[in-house]
Formats: structure tokens, sequence, C-alpha cells
């Protein structure tokens, strides 16, 4: 590894590929938790991600995707290989017709809702104050209060592990609750177009900032997390379970259940990836013990 490492720098340098070495991943994650990445990378277009990605096939380097890290939880240990960040570069976003955006995957979703009710364009307002990217939102299928990001992308465009640029219409991207195809391919999302629809810029704002407003009342934004620590099981709320089992504020070394909200788990100050991981296993644990439910993490997990 290390001389398919040593090569792979004099590429970067011969290409003036925007890097860092050894970059910690607590740097780029909302959990704040995660060792050094050993190139972390910033590519600036489909030429540099192809480039990238043939390479690193070709050597046998692993490759790992970041947006803004909100759902992502990482080994102290950190990430060997290279780690590709969208959100440097790949931020742009445009109106290819009048309820139509064609929106690059390093865009912040936040970002990318204010455009949209700039344009009086409704049906991203259950996005507003999701803390990702729009490539890992879409990634995941993220959603709340009753949307979710298969309502609105059309197509999505994107890198495969070839180096090879490629689409998926709505239908091929095999969106469902909390998963995409792309969870499966490891391929790069560049980008993705969303329909909207035509509505008043007022209430849009309205819309948003009362959703807005409720995520601040009801989680606990002023601490580092993932987001929702778990999925939710069918025919219940994993935030409900836990909390119908007496986990609210159970603590494993820096790592918290939240007393505000039962779903979130929170670093409360030096939280390392084994204390969050055991903590996220004993919850598992005890709501499948005195439940029966399964819960599954919602947070990816790198080791």
């Amino acid at each position: 590894m290390m001389n398919n490492i040593a090569a792979l720098l004099t590429l970067f340098k011969e290409k003036d590929i925007d890097f860092l070495q050894n970059e910690p991943m607590s740097a780029h994650t909302t959990f704040k938790v995660g060792g050094p990445a050993e190139l972390y990378v910033f590519p600036r277009n489909e030429r540099e991600i192809s480039l990238l990605f043939t390479h690193c096939n070709r050597e046998g380097i692993p490759v790992h995707i970041v947006g803004k890290g909100s759902d992502l939880l990482i080994s102290d240990d950190g990430i060997k290989g290279v780690v590709l960040d969208t959100t440097k570069y790949l931020t742009q976003m445009s109106l290819t017709d009048e309820t139509t955006i064609f929106c690059q995957s390093g865009a912040s979703l936040s970002r990318l809702c204010l455009f949209a009710m700039e344009r009086s364009l409704a049906g991203l307002e259950f996005a507003y104050g999701i803390p990702g990217s729009v490539g890992g939102a879409v990634y995941m299928d993220a959603g709340a209060y009753g949307g979710e990001m298969k309502d609105v992308a059309v197509r999505v465009f994107h890198v495969d592990t070839g180096g090879n640029p490629g689409v998926f219409a709505a239908g091929e991207a095999d969106f469902s609750y909390r998963h995409s195809r792309y969870m499966e391919n490891d391929f790069f999302i560049t980008g993705v177009e969303l329909r909207l629809q035509k509505g008043d810029n007022a209430q849009i704002k309205e819309k948003m900032d009362a959703h807005l407003d409720a995520r601040k009342s009801k989680q606990p934004l002023e601490y580092p997390s993932a987001g929702s620590a778990f999925k939710r099981p069918e025919g219940a709320y994993a935030s409900a379970l836990i909390e119908q089992c007496g986990l609210k504020g159970l603590t494993v070394g820096g790592a918290q259940v939240s007393e505000k909200h039962a779903g979130f788990i929170i670093n409360t100050g030096g939280a390392t990836f084994r204390d969050v991981e055991t903590l996220m296993r004993l919850v598992a644990e005890t709501v499948k013990d005195k439940t029966g439910f399964i819960l599954e993490s919602e947070i990816k997990i790198i080791r």
C-alpha cells in the first residue's frame, strides 16, 4: 500500500489535485469523532473523479466518499486509502427549466432548500435543516415531516468505480426508506436533477421555518451527533422504543442517549468511536430484549 500511496501522491502533484495528508476525520463529521484519513482529496470535477477512481481501482487503494459527514461514525484509527470530499468544489446549482433544479452533490441541503424557496418552488420544505449534503441526502434517501428525496429526484448523475460517468433515472436509483442503489455500488454521486412545483414564496418560507423551529425544539442540536441513530422499525418508532426501555441519558464515556430526544446519540465531549459504538450496541440489545424490535443503525459506520 505504501508504494501505491507514494505513486498516488506523485499523480496528485502532476495533476494539481487538491488534497491533505493524515487529515483528522473528526474535523469532517458532525459527530466530531474519527481518526486521520491517509489522503483526503477535494476533486474539482468529473475528470478528476474518473482519474482517481481509475487509478485507485487499478492499484487496489480503498476509496471512501464524504459530504458533510452528518451520518458517519468513523473509527479513531482513521481511514486507509483515499477519502473524496464533495463539499469544497462540487456545490453549484441552477435552474434547468421553470420547475427543475440541477444541483451538484457537495452543496448543503439547506442551501438547496433556500435556492428553491427564493424561486417560489415547493417540494423541498421537508429537508430544510437536515445537516447534510445533497449527495448524502440522495445516497440515503433522506427525509422528514412526510417528505423524502425520492419524491423530488428525477435523475442522479454519478461516476462509477471504473471511472465512467453515468446517470440513473429515479426508478433506476432504487429509492426506499433510508436506502438507494448507491449504498450497494460505491459510485460517486456528482449531482441530482430535482422536479418541484410552483408555489407561494411566503407559504414555502413559513413551512420551512416551522420545520426548522420544530427541529430546534425537539432535537439536541447543541451537541455533536449524527442525527437519528437508528432507522424506524416497521410498526414502531426507534425513539419511542428507546424511551420506553428507560434508556434516555444512558452514557458510555463521552457518548449519551440524548435526554431531549431518545433517537439521538450525542457526543457530550471527547466521545470516542468505541464509546458511541458500544452505546449503540447496548441500546439495540436492550430494545430487542425488552420489546422484540430490532433496531438497525441509520449511521454509516466505518471501522
